[in-house]
């Protein structure tokens, strides 16, 4: 009978030690979460080039459910990776889940690039939206010539669904701004906020090399009627910017790989030599980062940190920020 006491008792008290331990680490998990630093680390170009690094900033995003991807290296013969390109820092971090993982991938056929080879799953190459040689195709051979697709095609996640995540740095009002202009000119306001991480960090007072402006990085002549001439004001800002893209998006006849390379200074026929020829001058991060547009649709478009992720294979800004 005592036996019998002893192991319910000790039954009870293991019982009630397991409970209080996953609260614990329920708990730390959700603090840990709540802790979100988006800084970026940055040097991409809108329109003209040669946008500048943001000092002293660092990042540490914090995604759901991680899941470290180890693709193969498919990369062209002679064409630089990430691992023989020059390196400024250490190893970049695993590749991460989206925090609310779209369903599906593109809606489009094979054509003259073959297969778009997306995959749900986001790795270093490839996602929902293709795989960067599907992208990128023709950069390392006669020149760059994108499969046609359009914004319908795409998957994305809602920008409110990664509001709290890769968008963090966009501020309530900045946020707001992207959903209205993107409201007014039909374009998911997702697509707007991407353009936002990708060239400033979502940083209202960015100033880019040749005077590129404000969160859109627009350039000097975009700035005429600003608000008291500061073209740096959100609204102004995101407006012009938005405009600016969905212009381009009329001209290509709604192809928004190209349109997104446009933005980027991107061109058709563009070539690997074109692409890099700035990358041994003065200005080397007037360079077109090669690893763009598959950062873009495969990255923010899916709730994700684009460079915290380290998508891409060419990585040939880096060599600039040694």
């Amino acid at each position: 009978m005592k036996f019998s006491i002893g192991l319910a008792t000790f039954t009870i008290l293991l019982a009630t030690a397991i409970v209080e331990a996953t609260w614990l680490d329920a708990a730390a998990h959700k603090r840990h979460a709540a802790h979100v630093n988006n800084a970026r680390d940055v040097a991409h170009r809108a329109g003209k080039r040669c946008k500048p690094r943001p000092p002293g900033q660092s990042s540490s995003v914090h995604h759901a459910n991680p899941t470290p991807t180890h693709p193969a290296d498919n990369s062209p013969p002679n064409v630089p990776t990430k691992d023989s390109a020059p390196k400024a820092s250490s190893e970049k971090p695993p590749v991460q889940t989206p925090a609310s993982e779209p369903s599906g991938l593109i809606r489009v056929g094979s054509g003259q690039c073959g297969s778009p080879g997306a995959s749900k799953k986001v790795t270093k190459l490839s996602g929902p939206n293709g795989n960067i040689d599907w992208i990128n195709c023709g950069i390392t051979g006669g020149g760059w010539t994108p499969p046609h697709v359009e914004i319908k095609q795409l998957v994305t996640v809602t920008l409110a669904s990664a509001r709290h995540t890769a968008f963090a740095p966009c501020h309530d009002n900045i946020i707001a701004t992207f959903e209205k202009y993107g409201n007014i000119h039909g374009i998911p306001s997702i697509l707007l906020a991407s353009f936002a991480m990708q060239e400033s960090s979502c940083n209202p007072s960015a100033v880019g090399g040749a005077g590129e402006q404000g969160l859109m990085q627009i350039t000097r002549e975009k700035c005429k009627g600003a608000p008291g001439g500061n073209c740096q004001d959100i609204d102004f800002n995101i407006r012009t910017g938005a405009e600016f893209f969905a212009t381009l998006l009329a001209v290509n006849n709604g192809d928004i790989f190209t349109t997104i390379g446009k933005y980027n200074g991107w061109h058709h026929g563009m070539t690997y030599s074109d692409a890099t020829s700035a990358a041994n001058t003065h200005c080397c991060s007037c360079q077109n980062n090669l690893d763009y547009v598959h950062q873009f649709v495969n990255g923010w478009l899916q709730g994700m940190d684009a460079y915290d992720a380290g998508l891409g294979k060419y990585f040939n800004l880096e060599r600039c920020h040694q």
